[in-house]
């Protein structure tokens, strides 16, 4: 692909690409097996789709979808919980993926439209600033993400927040989740690929427990073409030597320590907490709450939110959006992805976020055979 100056981009490069490829070729004819691996974020998933990778990718391997999109794992009692809140008269600010995310009932599209004040923003930072302007509202943050965007939530509440702001915390730990996913029979998984922006923050240090543990190699990939197909490359390399391995594939943003600072802030404010991933299973430790020092900015301590949940729509038992964050289903696999289940009138979570695979995949596509 050409860049603005006409050369080609460096992670793009269609020579490298056909080297890499033709590496993953011999390497399955070395293992002589099938092999599936699993990436762990939507952005993966995005690069994945959008370029055709599945397409290069050699018979016997296969690449599944894990538990990589935040807002598809944010459960339905926490968008209920801020829906009430913005019922109530908070303003409750998020971002623009959770805007449209279903929850029991209602999301917080159809609160605005009733006419509560929510607002899209992009950062919790623009969120407290929100809160600063208007001395007279109650600002709640819905806070969603992994590491990558709970580290600067936790930084705006250890830098004098105003008084009227508060967190709806319903950020998320990978680690934990990983190693459910690990633990599923069905699942079989022969290693994982995992997010190079979450652990910029974390490091690629923290997968080694996990390796040790599952005895199954991970790899810390990027999101360039090139950067997927370099970390397969490297997964199947140790699925062929046998090797319980640990490779960082993105070292020109990760480290093995990974951005100290970031994450003493974040622990600093964070603990973990066990939580339901949404269609997936309740995961000991996989939640980030505030902790009691920061209760005060903790809108579930300041606030009595008990939302009348009621029942959900019938449509919703028959979204597979937990299968496939779990790696156990394909989006086409669920009978109401394209029909009753579109970006416009989303039933599930996958569809509604640009790191959801269902969205993804009626985009894209998404086991192109060319």
């Amino acid at each position: 692909m050409p860049a603005a100056g006409g050369e080609t981009l460096q992670f793009r490069d269609p020579e490298t690409a056909e080297e890499l490829t033709d590496r993953l070729e011999a390497l399955m004819a070395d293992i002589d097996e099938p092999v599936t691996v699993m990436h762990v974020c939507g952005s993966h998933e995005q690069a994945i789709a959008k370029y055709g990778l599945r397409s290069l990718l050699p018979d016997g391997l296969s690449v599944r979808m894990g538990p990589g999109c935040p807002v598809c794992v944010t459960n339905m009692p926490e968008v209920d919980e801020a829906v009430a809140l913005a019922e109530d008269g908070c303003v409750v600010a998020t971002y623009g993926d959770m805007f449209r995310v279903p929850g029991t009932e209602r999301s917080l599209a159809d609160a605005k439209t009733d006419g509560a004040d929510v607002r899209v923003v992009y950062s919790a930072s623009e969120a407290a600033e929100i809160a600063r302007e208007e001395p007279d509202a109650e600002v709640v943050f819905f806070a969603t993400g992994f590491e990558t965007t709970a580290a600067p939530t936790a930084a705006v509440l250890t830098d004098d927040p105003p008084a009227n702001f508060s967190v709806l915390s319903a950020h998320k730990y990978v680690p934990p989740a990983m190693e459910v996913v690990a633990e599923l029979p069905e699942t079989d998984i022969d290693g994982f690929l995992a997010a190079g922006h979450a652990a910029t923050v974390t490091g690629y240090g923290l997968f080694e427990p996990f390796v040790e543990e599952y005895e199954l190699p991970v790899v810390v990939g990027g999101f360039e073409p090139l950067d997927v197909l370099l970390g397969l490359e490297r997964l199947l390399e140790f699925v062929r030597d046998g090797e319980a391995g640990l490779e960082n594939a993105y070292p020109r943003c990760v480290s093995e320590a990974g951005n100290t600072d970031a994450l003493e802030t974040m622990w600093e404010v964070f603990e973990t907490d066990s939580g339901e991933w949404r269609g997936i299973a309740e995961i000991p430790g996989a939640d980030l709450v505030l902790r009691e020092e920061y209760a005060q900015f903790d809108a579930r301590e300041r606030f009595d939110v008990d939302p009348d949940v009621g029942g959900a729509d019938p449509l919703t038992e028959d979204c597979l959006c937990g299968d496939i964050m779990a790696g156990q289903a394909d989006p086409d696999d669920c009978d109401l992805f394209g029909e009753e289940c579109t970006p416009q009138n989303p039933v599930g979570a996958c569809m509604v976020s640009s790191e959801g695979p269902c969205k993804i995949w009626l985009e894209y596509g998404g086991q192109p055979d060319l």
